[in-house]
């Protein structure tokens, strides 16, 4: 009596469901294709069986004949004389793979690499840029309203003064890589795929250097101590990013700089709150000045203004000097300062005061306080 094998379903192979679309199917082939290949897997005759197995299963299921018919009759439907058999079988397992992975040569694996390898290895790499750097500074408001210029000091890569950048010592000579004829990057086979890596003799600069600099140690380059004056436009406000080209760390081999990012950080201030480009100051006022007026003087950040309190101000009150905030970074108009009084009860009152605050009282009425008035008159309901 002969036994069979049992066939797995296709779905299960692939690993993915019955309503998969087909780019989740092609996802999940090419992840299990690149685990499952006999490259990756030498001698290894289950892998080599899965990965046949694989080959079919893609075929069926990324085919929607194939794969209508599947669904409809299973593994039924591609055996001979079945209701949706082709009649020619399947295709090798490596003509599937390729199909998919692409065909035109030996790096079908060129796409997982290239992002790591930039393309595939082309062009020279002695002369690296340098690395970005970001200083985060503080600076007072009255800084950031004004603009300022500060020097700043950090530990950073700078060229090389021994070797000028050149990472070769006095009277040495350079000469282009034999390994990698300048690239700096060879290729390496690995079955019928090939890829590109850092090229070992040369370390990817493309150059061999005959006496490297014994200060930079062939690297162009060496770590100090640096004191740049970095100028701060008025207007900037608490994340503000400045660019400095070129002020970043020095790059490898005569490599161009990286660039130096200034993140601006504003202190809080003591009188005045910022809004863009608005200030706001909170100013306390006598109750007698609030209900008399008068001439208040306040402060602004060129000095101190004058206001005119009108008779009866209430606390809150806010009044607008125009053009005394901050200025815009693109260059319209500065924004303004709003003054807002906040009228001070008295806590502390000797006898004389408070007899004189008493007999104020006895001759206040309804028409004194107007808004007292109006409000218990609206809110009479709730007290009967």
């Amino acid at each position: 009596m002969s036994t069979q094998k049992t066939r797995r379903d296709y779905y299960e192979i692939l690993g993915v469901a019955k309503a998969a679309s087909e780019d989740e199917i092609k996802k999940a082939y090419r992840k299990m294709a690149i685990k499952l290949h006999p490259d990756k897997n030498p001698g290894n005759k289950e892998a080599e069986e899965q990965f046949k197995e694989l080959g079919e299963a893609y075929e069926v299921v990324s085919d929607p004949d194939k794969r209508a018919a599947y669904d409809r009759y299973g593994h039924q439907a591609f055996k001979q004389g079945g209701a949706g058999s082709a009649g020619g079988g399947f295709h090798d397992p490596f003509d599937v793979f390729r199909e998919v992975f692409g065909s035109g040569g030996g790096n079908v694996f060129g796409d997982i690499f290239e992002q790591a390898f930039n393309g595939g290895g082309g062009g020279s790499s002695r002369q690296g840029r340098g690395s970005d750097l970001r200083y985060d500074l503080e600076i007072t408001l009255e800084e950031a309203v004004r603009g300022c210029e500060k020097e700043i000091s950090l530990r950073k890569f700078e060229e090389c003064d021994s070797c000028s950048g050149s990472g070769a010592a006095a009277g040495s000579k350079s000469s282009t890589c034999g390994t990698c004829r300048g690239a700096g990057q060879v290729a390496v086979s690995r079955g019928f795929f090939s890829m590109a890596q850092t090229c070992p003799t040369c370390r990817g600069t493309g150059v061999i250097i005959e006496k490297p600099c014994t200060k930079c140690h062939g690297e162009g380059r060496s770590e100090k101590t640096s004191k740049i004056k970095i100028r701060i436009p008025a207007g900037v406000d608490s994340g503000s990013r400045l660019r400095s080209s070129s002020q970043g760390e020095a790059g490898t081999r005569g490599g161009p700089s990286g660039d130096l990012y200034i993140v601006v950080h504003v202190k809080e201030h003591a009188v005045f709150a910022r809004q863009e480009s608005d200030l706001y100051c909170e100013v306390p006022i006598s109750f007698a000045k609030a209900a008399l007026g008068g001439e208040l003087t306040v402060p602004t950040l060129e000095g101190k203004a004058s206001v005119k309190v009108p008779a009866g101000t209430q606390t809150g009150k806010l009044f607008r000097l125009r053009g005394k905030g901050v200025p815009d970074l693109r260059g319209h108009h500065a924004g303004d300062l709003n003054i807002r009084l906040i009228v001070e009860v008295p806590t502390k009152l000797n006898s004389e005061q408070k007899k004189k605050l008493e007999e104020f009282a006895e001759l206040c009425n309804d028409e004194t306080h107007p808004d007292s008035k109006s409000f218990f008159e609206k809110a009479k309901e709730f007290f009967t």
